[in-house]
C-alpha cells in the first residue's frame, strides 16, 4: 500500500510520488486471519492513525486541552482486513512538495517534476514550463509507460483535480523554493530588534534563529544560581554544538565560559576560585572588538567581582549548527551531557547595539545560508 521513490535519500523526498511502492506491515493475529495475506489497495501514511484508531475503537478527540481539532484527512485500512479485494476506501490523494506535484485518482496518478534536478539546492522555476506525466499504477506501479499522450483528457482532468484537492488542504501558493525557505531570516520572527531575554529552567530545545542572537557584538549572560554545600557543577546555557557554539558552565566548583569555534580552536575563561555554598549571580561580560563582523573579543566572568578572563580571537559570523539548539541548564546535544546540579533560578542574555553596515548584513546573511547549503 502507499506510494514511494527509488532515489538515495535526501533526493528522493523531494519528489511528489512515483518509482516503487512503500512496504507497510500489520500485525493483529487475534483480529487479522489471513496470515502473510497482502493488500493491493492505495493507502497513503496519513491512514495509520485512522487505522490505529478504529482497530482500539477511539474516536478522534474533537478537543484536546481545550483546542479544537482539524478532523484527520486519513482514512482506515481496517475494512481491507478480511477482505483482499475489498474496494478500496481512499480514491483521491493529492501531493506536493518544492513544487514537484501529483495526483492520484481510482487507479490513475498524474505527476509533475518541477523544474529542479536533485543536485540542485537553490532558484525557482517556471510553472507554466512544467511537462504532466500520466500512468495507470496498475500493472505499472513503477511508472514506466507515460499514457499522457494516449489519455490526454484524463490528464486534464487529473490536472484539475488536483487544483481542487490543493485549494481544499492549503496547498496555495505554490512555493518551489527549496534551500531557501530553511532561512530563518526570511520568516517573520519574535526576537527581532529584541536586547533583553530572561530564560528560566525548562527552556530547552530552542532553534537557534529563536534564541538570543550573540553573534558579532558585545554581550552579557547572567546566572542566577544557588550552589549546594556540595558544590555544584554542569551546564548553565549552551548553543550550538561540536560544530561551533559557546557555553557558560560550572566546572569543579569554578565558572567556565566556553567558546568553540569550528571545532578548530575553543577557547575559555575560567574563574581561578570555587563557587561558596548560597546563592551566586554568575555574570559573562563579552566586549566584541567591533570594525566587521565575526571579529574576537574578551570574555570576563564575574562572580560579585571580577574572576576570570580569556582573550577569544575569533567568532562564528553566521550559524554555530543546522541542528543543534540553544538549552538552559543542560544542553540536549553534543556540548555537554551534564545539567547543572545545582539549582538555576533564571538566565538573563542582554545585547548590546551593533554598528554593522550593508555589507556586514550581507555577510551574514551569505554565512547563514552556506550552513543550509551545506545540510543539502
Amino acid at each position: 500500500m502507499g506510494d514511494g521513490h527509488t532515489l538515495p535519500m535526501g533526493q528522493a523526498d523531494r519528489f511528489a510520488f512515483g518509482g516503487a511502492r512503500n512496504p507497510l506491515v500489520i500485525s493483529w493475529p487475534n483480529r487479522i486471519k489471513d496470515k502473510g495475506g497482502i493488500r493491493t489497495q492505495f493507502h497513503h501514511v496519513i491512514d495509520i492513525v485512522p487505522t490505529i484508531l478504529e482497530a482500539a475503537g477511539v474516536e478522534q478527540p474533537s478537543s484536546v486541552n481545550g483546542v479544537t481539532q482539524k478532523p484527520i484527512e486519513g482514512v482506515s485500512m481496517v475494512y481491507s482486513f478480511d477482505d483482499p479485494k475489498a474496494e478500496e476506501h481512499r480514491h483521491v490523494q493529492y501531493f506536493e512538495m518544492f513544487g514537484n506535484r501529483a495526483i492520484y485518482s481510482n487507479g490513475w496518478v498524474a505527476c509533475v517534476r518541477h523544474g529542479r534536478l536533485p543536485w540542485e539546492g537553490s532558484g525557482t522555476y517556471d510553472f507554466d514550463k512544467d511537462k504532466w506525466e500520466l500512468y495507470r499504477i496498475d500493472g505499472d506501479f513503477s511508472e514506466a509507460n507515460d499514457m499522457a499522450s494516449r489519455e490526454p483528457q484524463r490528464l486534464r482532468d487529473m490536472q484539475d483535480l488536483f487544483w481542487v484537492e490543493a485549494a481544499k488542504y492549503q496547498v496555495l501558493p505554490l512555493d518551489d523554493r527549496f534551500i531557501e525557505r530553511a532561512d530563518p531570516s526570511l520568516r517573520p520572527s519574535l526576537i527581532a530588534g529584541r536586547t533583553d531575554f530572561t530564560y528560566y529552567p525548562g527552556a530547552t530545545r530552542i532553534p537557534e534563529s529563536s534564541s538570543a542572537n550573540v553573534k558579532n557584538r558585545s554581550h552579557t549572560i547572567t546566572a542566577h544560581i544557588d550552589v549546594p554545600q556540595t558544590g555544584g557543577d554542569g551546564v548553565l546555557v549552551a548553543a550550538g554544538g561540536t560544530v561551533g557554539g559557546y557555553a557558560p558552565y560550572v566546572k569543579d566548583g569554578k565558572p567556565t565560559y566556553e567558546y568553540n569555534w569550528f571545532s578548530q580552536q575553543r577557547y575559555k575563561a575560567q574563574s581561578s576560585e570555587k563557587l561558596s555554598p548560597g546563592s551566586a549571580t554568575v555574570r559573562m561580560e563579552f566586549k566584541y572588538d567591533g570594525g566587521g563582523v565575526g571579529k574576537g573579543g574578551v570574555a570576563t566572568l564575574y562572580v560579585n567581582d571580577k574572576v576570570g578572563e580569556g582573550r577569544i580571537e575569533k567568532t562564528i559570523l553566521g550559524r554555530y549548527s543546522a541542528d543543534e539548539t540553544f538549552d538552559i541548564g543542560m544542553d540536549t546535544g553534543s556540548v555537554s551531557p551534564n545539567p547543572y546540579t545545582g539549582t538555576l533560578r533564571k538566565v538573563e542574555v542582554r545585547l548590546q547595539p551593533t554598528d554593522h553596515t550593508e555589507n556586514d548584513i550581507k555577510t551574514i546573511r551569505k554565512a547563514e545560508r552556506k550552513v543550509w547549503f551545506a545540510v543539502e
